[in-house]
Formats: C-alpha cells, sequence, structure tokens
C-alpha cells in the first residue's frame, strides 16, 4: 500500500508520554502543523487532567485517550461517559474485563455523546510488552499470544467495539477473524534502527501497515530524538515509499 504524506501522518499516533503538561507541550510545539493523531496515556492525562485532553480537542487535535479501562461494567460505564463529554475520537478498555464490561462502555459513550456521533471505542487484547513466557507462567494464559489476541478481539466484536489495541504481529489473525472494517490500533512500532526498548512484539511501522494495521502508535522513536519532527518525517518517508 502507497500513502500519501498526509495520509500516512494521518495513521501515525504519537504518543504524548510525558510527566506533565508543559513537557507534552514542547513536543507538540516540534511536531506543529502535521495532521497526526495524539496519544494521551496514563502518565500525561494523570498530571495534566481532563482539561488537557479538552483543549487538545478545542485546538483541533484527533485525540485517543489511552486509559485501558478495566473495572465493574457500572463503573466504566461512568468513564466512558466522562471521556466522551471532553470530545476525545477514540478510547479503550481491557478486553479481559468481559464482555458485559465492553458492552458498558458502549453504552456510556453513546449515552454522553448526546445525539453527536460518538468516539470509537477498542479493546486491549495483550500489551506489546507481553512475552509467551509472562502469558503463560505469569499471567496463566495457555496457548500462544495470538491466539490469546484473537480470543480477546473475537469478545470485542461480539460486544460491539469498534476493534482492538494488538501488535502487529497478530494483525492478520484479527482482521480474518473480525473483518478487515475492524480496527487495528497497534503500538510496538520500531523503525530498524531504533532500539526495542521494553517491547516483545515489535514490527517496523511499513511492516505493520502491510499487515493491515489501521493506526500505529509511535513514542519513543518520535519523541525520545534528539529531533522529533525529523523522526517523524522520516517514519512518513517509509510509509510513503513502500
Amino acid at each position: 500500500m502507497t500513502l500519501t504524506r498526509e495520509e500516512a501522518a494521518g495513521r501515525i499516533m504519537v504518543a504524548l508520554d510525558r510527566p506533565d503538561e508543559a513537557a507534552a507541550e514542547s513536543l507538540i510545539r516540534a511536531l506543529e502543523g502535521i495532521p497526526c493523531w495524539l496519544k494521551v496515556g496514563m502518565e500525561l492525562f494523570y498530571a495534566a487532567g481532563p482539561a488537557f485532553v479538552a483543549g487538545l480537542k478545542d485546538r483541533g487535535y484527533r485525540v485517543f485517550l489511552d486509559v485501558k479501562m478495566h473495572d465493574i461494567p457500572n463503573t466504566v460505564k461512568g468513564g466512558a461517559a466522562s471521556v466522551t463529554r471532553l470530545g476525545v475520537d477514540l478510547f479503550n478498555v481491557h478486553a479481559a474485563g468481559g464482555v458485559r464490561m465492553m458492552e458498558a462502555a458502549l453504552e456510556g459513550a453513546e449515552a454522553a455523546s448526546g445525539g453527536r456521533l460518538r468516539p470509537r471505542v477498542i479493546a486491549v487484547t495483550q500489551l506489546t510488552s507481553t512475552s509467551q513466557a509472562v502469558l503463560n507462567d505469569e499471567i496463566g494464559i495457555p496457548g500462544t499470544a495470538e491466539e490469546a489476541v484473537v480470543r480477546y478481539a473475537r469478545l470485542a466484536r461480539r460486544a460491539g467495539l469498534d476493534g482492538v489495541v494488538a501488535s502487529a504481529r497478530e494483525v492478520r489473525a484479527v482482521k480474518a477473524a473480525c473483518g478487515g472494517g475492524f480496527l487495528a490500533v497497534t503500538p510496538g512500532i520500531r523503525p530498524a534502527s531504533a532500539s526495542a526498548d521494553d517491547q516483545e512484539r515489535i514490527m517496523t511501522p511499513r511492516e505493520a501497515l502491510d499487515a493491515g494495521a489501521d493506526f500505529l502508535v509511535i513514542g519513543r522513536p518520535i519523541t525520545a530524538a534528539p529531533d522529533p519532527r525529523e523522526a517523524f518525517e522520516s517514519i512518513v518517508k517509509e510509509l510513503t515509499h513502500g
């Protein structure tokens, strides 16, 4: 698949994994004008709060709120309603919470959307830091990571969710099980020259796109680079010259 520069930029979600609002704003300024998504995770959300997210939306950014809700259905329903009112475009829950919990997230989002298009809701399957040994010996789930991911993806589809978070290695299997329109948001993306850091199941941006990923979540290869904008443009170049 060959993309235009704008299309490629729009498939990238930059992880604003920063300890506070000031540090996040410095990164946002470095990427100003690029039509990418911004992903706000737990570290930044807990530090900067809902007002920061609402501010990003006021400035026209597409926002993925990555807070991985996992609680009893009623609590998740309320949390989903709260983040929907912030105007986020996408948020996630843990598939391990079960079908009823995921359904509750949708109910909360739909109730709070006020007739507007609700945010897309996706489910975390297995973290990209989870190795085979951790999956089997510590978490206690038998089989391969791909089998576990597909099982959770099917539950998410059954609950009516829009897609899943999964490593790019499992995208083809997820699409085969749940259909091409079922979103695959893929963290663990590392350009060939980058360190794997604490990730286990990784792919390059081009490999992930070719596997069928809809969005690529990219953090440290961009955010820890000496020049984040140059690092971003290098990834875009890879995606547009496949």
